[in-house]
């Protein structure tokens, strides 16, 4: 950690002006940042609305679906596990999910065997060969074959447990033979049923005792109660005129959040608020605790924050054009190459986004983070994350 540097609030608190000019724009309906040093709030933003119907605002209590951002959260959970002896990143995922046994994959347009099996440490790294649903290549379209299916089950006595829609999808043929590329796609969710397995806990149950409860995080699960509902942010999407509210499920995750779901997704299924997460950021800093509680060991920390990805798996994250300088793994990405970033940063800082537009940066060596919150579909890292980072960055001194 550096100890030398300064920050100049003046400059920092410019951020409150990209988040009005995001909302004055249109671009968003509503959003907030977080910016903590040395466990030290440096500044707190937000502007816009949750619900433009109620015209209820932005708060620093309003709730927000995470989706990809659960899987940092999922990466801890399995890193516990791994800690107490009873899972092994080595360990093929069909000694816990048979669907995953007799694999096969899709090679040159054509369907052959894998050569080796799915591990634990693949479905880290996101080097498994499993997708998410899409339109671009085979396994892909299956994918999105099997998602439509299991959405016409929703709110239905025949909705599919963690444990049902995981062990389901490893029967489809991967998109490549596991640890040849890295590809983005359903990984840690099955990652959170093997923690069910392992643990003979729901995924929710698990996290809970496990991480939520230990580190006082009273409003992160996988739904919302109705004594919160006011509470959680709507989604918008936006033609820069008017805004346009998103109802949809999409990756099986309900829009309201309403109820309890049978399926607990590890990959996407959580809410959270910026206070909340903000422990899981803290407890990063502080080498595996917070306030006395120990989540996971320091060394353990350092592993899962090392980034893990060789040359060639590298290089298929080259079509993200934000993720151009990181690496990843143990579902992170990691900043490895400053000089090729599209913004400025700092080597070794971490972290992931979401579906949303929901983002987190963590940066051990200025003992910092970054929490930005919004709701807009197909978003991930946006750039009015990009804007205020150069905004943070530029006021290090």
């Amino acid at each position: 950690m550096n100890n030398s540097i300064t920050i100049d609030i003046n400059r920092l608190n410019r951020i409150q002006n990209q988040l009005n000019e995001a909302v004055e724009s249109k671009t968003v309906a509503g959003c907030s940042c977080l910016v903590v040093r040395s466990g030290e709030e440096l500044g707190y933003y937000e502007a816009g609305l949750r619900d433009i119907d109620k015209n209820l605002p932005i708060t620093r209590d309003t709730i927000f679906r995470m989706f990809s951002m659960s899987k940092p959260i999922t990466s801890i959970a399995v890193m516990q596990l791994i800690e107490s002896g009873r899972i092994c990143m080595s360990d093929p995922v069909s000694k816990y999910l048979p669907g995953f046994k007799n694999q096969r994959c899709y090679k040159d347009g054509r369907i052959t065997c894998v050569t080796n099996e799915v591990t634990i440490k693949n479905l880290l790294d996101m080097t498994s060969g499993l997708c998410y649903p899409g339109e671009i290549y085979e396994a892909e379209r299956d994918t999105a074959v099997f998602f439509d299916e299991a959405a016409n089950k929703m709110h239905t006595e025949n909705e599919m447990t963690t444990y049902e829609l995981c062990n389901e999808i490893g029967k489809l043929p991967l998109a490549f033979n596991p640890g040849d590329k890295w590809n983005y796609g359903f990984s840690a969710d099955v990652l959170g049923a093997i923690v069910e397995v392992v643990s003979g806990m729901k995924y929710s149950e698990y996290l809970s005792a496990n991480i939520f409860k230990p580190l006082g995080m009273n409003d992160t699960g996988f739904y919302v109660p109705k004594e919160k509902q006011e509470r959680l942010a709507r989604s918008y999407n936006s033609d820069g005129n008017n805004f346009y509210e998103y109802t949809g499920e999409n990756l099986l995750i309900q829009s309201r959040m309403e109820e309890k779901p049978k399926f607990e997704s590890g990959g996407a299924g959580l809410v959270s608020t910026i206070d909340d997460y903000s422990k899981i950021c803290q407890m990063f800093l502080n080498n595996g605790e917070l306030e006395g509680i120990r989540i996971l060991h320091p060394e353990t920390i350092r592993f899962m924050t090392s980034g893990s990805l060789n040359e060639a798996q590298r290089s298929c994250i080259g079509g993200w054009n934000y993720l151009y300088g990181y690496t990843y793994g143990n579902l992170l990405r990691i900043l490895k190459y400053p000089g090729e970033a599209v913004t400025l940063g700092k080597k070794g800082e971490f972290g992931w986004d979401g579906w949303l537009g929901v983002y987190v940066s963590v940066i051990p060596d200025y003992d910092m983070f970054i929490l930005y919150m919004q709701q807009k579909p197909d978003t991930g890292t946006t750039d009015v994350v990009n804007k205020i980072r150069n905004v943070i960055f530029s006021s290090i001194i």
